[in-house]
């Protein structure tokens, strides 16, 4: 342990010892033996303190020059105090002890210790000037601590030396075990790398002053992991220590370092962490088919592109270190099948590239080979990276349809052929080993007017009808071969069969407009050039021939010229025609197809003639009258027209005006029935007459109010009628009871139309000073006018004179009504 030295700074000086923690009792004694000349350092060596010596030589100096050197006055100048952490004893240590050279002894001098820590960690002895540790530290915490000492007078507290500042440091001991900041920690290496490979490094950190002894020199070391990985032991870096490690043996492995402090000696303090390290795969694995002979099969049925089978070649590397592409390299199937590969299951997919049929061959051999698409060129001599295996594909026979011999037929038969022509024959067989018999139809579907018939066993197609190929020249039907037995499969084929032509058709003009021609034609002029068509085929070089008509071969207005050309042209033989002698001239001419056979048809050509002006510009082909007055315009005709039309609109709208307007038939409140007096000079026409009067008049004014309309309803109720209510007698005269009865008898029957809807009409001419102009209630008065008079007046009035001429007549005839 070391005392710091101290130099006197003229009279005033302070003294100072320091004194370390594990200062033992007798070094203190010794220390106070010595009085401050000798002192130990920290390693237990003895110096010398040259303090007083100095002092004393600074005095005689000066006394021989008889001068006195003057210098500004300092505090007190010391080396750092230290004090040993973590100490656990029962009393506080003693960090050391302030002196001042002032100071006699006598106590008038008080030593005060500021800074940090002062007061709470460290304590200061007034009076002795010792400085004590009361609390355990932590260099860790804190390294070192700045206090300031001053001694001052006791009762003034005056200063009797400036402050100095002093530092305190922590003296360390390994107390702080190494730690791993970063751990658990994860690498990667390739599998396969060489011995010494680095991995990763792993760095420990100690709390433990660096500066002070061994207690922050580390050491690594490796606790698990051996033999495969070693670590160095200063720079903590981890190394691969066996080669060829296999990932597909062994992926991952757990590895333990250790870091110990004092380095690496005993008592040394240590930490661990683990790393896992995982090996990367690396492309050193070939693929490898598990068989080298697979077995498939096929049905002969199945379409191209369908899957026949499926394999795959293991390689235990990963990604595209693992990836295998395939191929067929060999085999008598490279024409029939073709290979791909599954995106997703990355196994090789047999598929059908040719139909296969098991009676032409029965097996097939193909070669497929695997291999590695990356190799990794470290890896090249460790090779080959692909294998290879042979695929046998059998072909299974399947229950197929027939199959015909063409995959589609053309026949040929001429129109008009009988019924049961023979248009040709279609044949299938079954391609299966029982080799089944096949039965033929024509579906009809495909020839629904059913022209055609096929014999379902030997397949000939015959007609059924003479066929028209103007109609249809071509028929395109299917006949169908169902095999006898098995699954009674069946297939198609095409059938097309042209209609051959035969001459069966006679030209005809190729239209048939009228020919128009100008009464002022000059004689040799072409009217018309005339074509024809034939709805047979036109044979190569084969034309139409024209001639005119036996009959009017020397007539003297037309001829006709045959171009060779399949037109003729019309000549005018003659002029002065006339449309009003005659407007219309026909012309048979004759045409001949010159086919095989020969076709001639007779066609008339229509010559019109017409008036034409100047220009032969036709104006006009119609047949004109005779009394036509010549010179009236067209402008003139149409203004008579308009006339015309014009006074029958008039004599439309007077008509319908005069229907509108109509007399009413029901009084309405603002006519009174008293004022509706007709009077008329025209002899009555009876019963018979129902036109001369107006019904009108014969409504009760009393119900002349208001009209309102009413709807009729048929009652649901069925009422009996009036017990006791019978019908008058039929040659009753009282025709007032007979109106009566027969109104009771409506209001009393609601079923009786009109349903409650009867007319009152037997009160005409209430009120009136005339009274009723009826003859209905005369019957029943008592009047005293004389009706005989009726009875020359005719036949016509028999029936009024029989009614009124004698009134006891009436009554007699009323009487005997009642007694029957």
């Amino acid at each position: 342990m070391a005392m710091p030295t101290m130099k006197r700074q003229g009279l005033g000086s302070l003294r100072v010892f320091l004194v370390l923690v594990g200062i033992s009792a007798l070094c203190s004694v010794a220390l106070g033996t010595r009085k401050g000349n000798e002192s130990l350092d920290q390693r237990g060596h003895r110096h010398r303190h040259p303090g007083h010596l100095s002092l004393h030589r600074h005095k005689q100096r000066a006394g021989k020059e008889g001068q006195v050197l003057h210098r500004s006055k300092r505090g007190w100048v010391w080396n750092q105090f230290f004090v040993i952490e973590e100490y656990t004893g029962p009393d506080p240590v003693l960090v050391g002890r302030l002196h001042s050279d002032v100071d006699s002894g006598v106590g008038n001098i008080k030593y005060i210790l500021s800074g940090e820590g002062a007061g709470t960690i460290f304590v200061i002895d007034d009076k002795t000037g010792n400085i004590h540790a009361t609390k355990t530290l932590d260099r860790e915490e804190q390294a070192q601590y700045t206090l300031t000492a001053q001694a001052v007078d006791r009762d003034t507290n005056k200063p009797l030396e400036p402050p100095s500042e002093f530092i305190v440091k922590v003296q360390d001991i390994n107390d702080n075990p190494p730690e791993f900041l970063h751990g658990p920690y994860y690498a990667r290496v390739p599998e396969m790398s060489n011995v010494g490979t680095s991995v990763m490094q792993v760095t420990a950190t100690d709390a433990d002053d660096p500066t002070y002894g061994n207690s922050a020199r580390l050491v690594y070391s490796i606790l698990q992991g051996q033999p495969y990985f070693s670590v160095e032991p200063q720079t903590g870096i981890i190394r691969t220590a066996l080669p060829n490690m296999d990932r597909e043996a062994r992926q991952e492995y757990d590895v333990v370092i250790q870091a110990k402090d004092m380095g690496g000696h005993m008592g040394g303090l240590s930490g661990t962490t683990q790393v896992k390290i995982t090996l990367t795969d690396v492309n050193d694995n070939p693929p490898k088919f598990p068989q080298s002979v697979y077995s498939m099969s096929v049905m002969e049925d199945k379409v191209p592109g369908e899957e026949v089978g499926r394999l795959k070649a293991k390689d235990p590397d990963l990604g595209d270190n693992g990836m295998v592409s395939y191929r067929l390299v060999d085999g008598d199937g490279l024409g029939m099948f073709e290979l791909s590969t599954d995106s997703e299951t990355r196994e090789a997919v047999i598929k059908l590239k040719k139909q296969v049929d098991f009676e032409t061959k029965r097996s097939y051999t193909l070669k497929v080979e695997g291999s590695n698409p990356h190799v990794d060129p470290q890896y090249l001599a460790w090779g080959p990276y692909k294998d290879e295996a042979t695929i046998k594909i059998s072909v299974e026979d399947a229950d197929e349809p027939p199959v015909f011999v063409a995959p589609s037929y053309t026949f040929e038969v001429e129109e008009n052929a009988p019924e049961g022509t023979q248009v040709g024959r279609v044949h299938a067989k079954d391609t299966d080993v029982a080799n089944n018999p096949v039965r033929y139809m024509i579906p009809l579907y495909t020839d629904i007017e059913q022209f055609f018939n096929v014999n379902s066993e030997d397949g000939m197609i015959t007609t059924t009808r003479p066929l028209d190929r103007e109609a249809q020249a071509w028929h395109n039907i299917s006949v169908s071969a169902t095999e006898i037995g098995g699954h009674h499969q069946d297939t198609k084929v095409r059938v097309n069969i042209k209609v051959k032509d035969v001459n069966d058709n006679s030209p005809e003009f190729a239209n048939n407009n009228e020919v128009l021609m100008c009464e002022t034609v000059a004689p040799g002029r072409v009217i018309e050039i005339v074509s024809a068509v034939d709805k047979d085929e036109m044979a190569h070089r084969q034309h139409f021939t024209f001639s005119l008509a036996p009959e009017v071969t020397h007539n003297h207005n037309f001829s006709l010229k045959d171009n060779r050309d399949s037109t003729a042209g019309v000549y005018v033989l003659r002029k002065g025609f006339s449309r009003l002698t005659q407007d219309v001239y026909y012309l048979p001419i004759e045409i001949n197809d010159n086919g095989f056979p020969s076709m001639t048809s007779t066609n008339t050509l229509t010559i019109r003639v017409c008036s034409c002006d100047s220009r032969d510009t036709i104006l006009s082909c119609n047949v004109e009258p005779y009394v036509l007055p010549a010179g009236l315009s067209t402008g003139a005709l149409i203004a008579i027209l308009a006339c015309i039309v014009i006074l029958l609109a008039i004599v439309v709208l007077f008509v319908a005006l005069r229907r509108q307007k109509k007399e009413p038939l029901i009084v309405f409140e603002e006519e009174d029935i008293r004022e509706n007096i007709i009077t008329y000079d025209d002899e009555g026409g009876g019963e018979e007459d129902t036109e001369a009067f107006d019904i009108a008049t014969l409504q009760n004014p009393d119900g002349a109010n208001g009209f309102l309309p009413r709807k009729d309803i048929k009652p649901e109720l069925q009422f009996p009628l009036r017990p006791g209510a019978g019908h008058p007698a039929a040659n009753s005269v009282d025709v007032d009871d007979f109106i009566k009865t027969r109104i009771a008898d409506a209001d009393s029957d609601p079923t009786a139309p009109p349903y409650d809807s009867i007319q009152i009409y037997g009160y005409e001419g209430r009120g009136s000073l005339a009274g009723s102009l009826s003859s209905l209630e005369s019957v029943t008065t008592e009047s005293d006018l004389d009706y005989d008079y009726l009875q020359s007046w005719g036949p016509r009035f028999k029936k009024l004179a029989d009614l009124y001429g004698t009134k006891d007549c009436f009554m007699n005839d009323g009487d005997d009504g009642e007694d029957s």
